[in-house]
């Protein structure tokens, strides 16, 4: 792995900057397997999924053939996975059914998913108000510190965090987050939350790099947009190595995801195209728009957050 191609976390993991994402939204296990085994092959060796996703398994039985044909062995491999909000109460017993899942002995990195606790009974994405438990991310995370010294996972970090709930996570914490994953694309820069993250060494990852377009929260206007489709002809690119150059241009990794050959190939060569301060400009002017509203972790009565702003505070 070349050291361009990699960040290096506080903790002193090496991680690559463009991962696979698996939120399978239409491929069956199958498909997914076999869309793996190929990013293996294609020199993809950071993957990222989630108990949520419902990909581990899928992910793991492609990992393991990729390992038992000597394709790739573990140490080059990257394997992020997420603490959902129902199992906020038991961090360390959610971390061993994911790597049951996975069948794999550690995970390289491991995320709060959203800073918000159901009770383990909740309904996993639609929530009902009852669901909700009170939030105690002191508990959370020193459960989330204890993987690491069990040697469960190897990083720990959030997700869907923004500064303040770092800050008042930093109070308390013994184990600095070593990566905060949100939403960034050129119309959603996370400008201040890259600069509070920079201050603390906390790495950014970018999921939705391109948009999101093909998930249900999605949007195809990034790659369609005039700008990115005029500097792709610029560069004799394409749209989507515009929109993840200028992302891996800021310092952040990226997650992309397509179960296409081709475009698994397309995205992989973002990491050799180099955009001029023109091109950055240009991006810069984009007016901001959030794609991910997480409208399911807000509500009036039992969530810490009665409205968007209370989670996003933007």
């Amino acid at each position: 792995m070349e050291s361009e191609q990699a960040v290096r976390l506080q903790g002193g993991s090496k991680m690559p900057i463009i991962g696979f994402g698996t939120v399978n939204n239409s491929f069956n296990g199958e498909g997914l397997e076999l869309a793996v085994e190929t990013a293996i092959k294609l020199g993809y060796r950071h993957f990222d999924t989630a108990m949520i996703y419902g990909s581990e398994v899928a992910l793991g039985r492609a990992l393991n053939k990729a390992m038992d044909d000597k394709i790739v062995q573990r140490e080059e491999l990257f394997v992020t996975s997420k603490l959902w909000c129902n199992d906020h109460h038991d961090p360390v017993s959610a971390v061993r059914q994911t790597l049951r899942r996975l069948e794999i002995e550690y995970l390289d990195l491991y995320l709060i998913h959203y800073p918000a606790k159901f009770k383990p009974w909740a309904s996993t994405v639609s929530p009902m108000e009852d669901d909700f438990d009170k939030l105690d991310m002191e508990s959370t995370w020193a459960a989330m510190e204890k993987c690491v010294d069990m040697g469960l996972c190897k990083n720990i970090g959030v997700s869907n965090f923004s500064p303040n709930k770092i800050q008042n996570l930093l109070g308390h914490a013994s184990i600095i987050p070593a990566v905060n994953q949100v939403e960034m694309h050129p119309f959603l820069k996370q400008k201040k939350l890259r600069e509070f993250c920079g201050e603390h060494k906390i790495h950014v990852s970018a999921y939705t790099p391109l948009g999101g377009y093909g998930t249900i929260w999605g949007t195809k206007s990034v790659l369609d947009n005039s700008i990115i489709q005029s500097i792709a002809l610029k560069h004799k690119a394409t749209p989507a190595q515009v929109a993840l150059g200028w992302g891996l241009s800021k310092g952040v990794s990226v997650i992309v995801k397509s179960f296409n050959e081709g475009r698994m190939k397309e995205n992989m060569k973002a990491l050799t195209l180099r955009l001029d301060e023109e091109d950055v400009a240009e991006i810069e002017r984009f007016e901001e728009k959030r794609l991910l509203q997480a409208t399911f972790i807000v509500n009036d009565t039992t969530s810490p957050y009665k409205s968007l702003q209370d989670v996003w505070e933007e």
